[in-house]
């Protein structure tokens, strides 16, 4: 009889034990993906410009104030470089930063990385890759926001718009910097290509930088706007007109046999 007591009575508190309860989503004011152009076009002083560009402004103490100033204290951020594709080893994985020993590392891991180009850009490549990483985080966040940087069209890969569309569908919002430093002869009106191709979401804006003197500034009141989830006005150049040819950069690679445009190659 007490073998058996001993028994229910180890029942009941084998019954009693606490469950482990899942470990709830860390939460972020803002998930923040970094795409960052390195197709063949840029060469290698203009991308040195925009690599430091990202490593000064994330270290910036304005950008850790607009960090800590929100709700949270802390946003989630992941990096890569894209071209004509994005390879494995481009890309940063997700970090939360929430003070300025948090930032250092993170811009101390983008410093370190080597100097690579390859060809083409796809910005629908990046985008649709951007959005992918948002699946892949264990953070709660209100804003999505994938900042897209580069220096021409889109002439590789689905049609940018496509891409475009789908991240905004999934809640994501999409800012632009395009790089008109040493514009295309063929296509000098990228800021408006940008606007009207690329970027979409609410409070989203491009900030095209035209000197290699506004890298630093242009990127870190961006990251700072992105951050703080201000639309600054000042910031925003969307010309609704003229509307823009969003497949130009396709068309104008015709020499470049592309099985999402086969037409373009008649």
């Amino acid at each position: 009889m007490l073998d058996m007591l001993s028994l229910l009575a180890c029942l009941g508190c084998a019954q009693a034990a606490p469950v482990p309860v899942p470990a709830a989503p860390a939460a972020v004011d803002v998930e923040l993906v970094l795409a960052v152009d390195i197709s063949t076009s840029m060469d290698e002083r203009e991308f040195a410009l925009q690599r430091a560009g990202y490593v000064e402004a994330l270290r910036h103490p304005d950008f850790i104030r607009a960090v800590r100033a929100g709700t949270n204290g802390r946003i989630a951020i992941a990096y890569f470089e894209w071209a004509g594709t994005i390879r494995d080893d481009a890309v940063l994985a997700w970090q939360i930063i929430d003070g300025s020993d948090s930032a250092n590392v993170f811009a101390d891991r983008i410093a370190a990385r080597p100097f690579r180009s390859f060809r083409g850009t796809s910005i629908s490549g990046a985008l649709a890759f951007g959005t992918g990483l948002f699946e892949q985080t264990a953070f709660a966040a209100e804003r999505r926001v994938i900042d897209i940087s580069g220096d021409g069209p889109n002439n590789t890969g689905p049609p940018v718009t496509s891409e475009r569309d789908a991240a905004l569908a999934r809640g994501i919002v999409v800012n632009g910097l395009p790089i008109l430093i040493s514009p295309s002869p063929t296509f000098s009106h990228l800021d408006r290509y940008y606007a009207q191709c690329v970027t979409g979401g609410p409070g989203s804006f491009v900030l095209p930088i035209y000197a290699a003197s506004e890298f630093s500034t242009a990127i870190r009141r961006k990251l700072i706007l992105e951050v703080s989830g201000i639309a600054d006005t000042a910031a925003v150049r969307i010309d609704a007109e003229p509307p823009i040819d969003c497949l130009q950069g396709e068309r104008d690679r015709r020499f470049y046999s592309d099985p999402y445009f086969p037409e373009l190659d008649r």
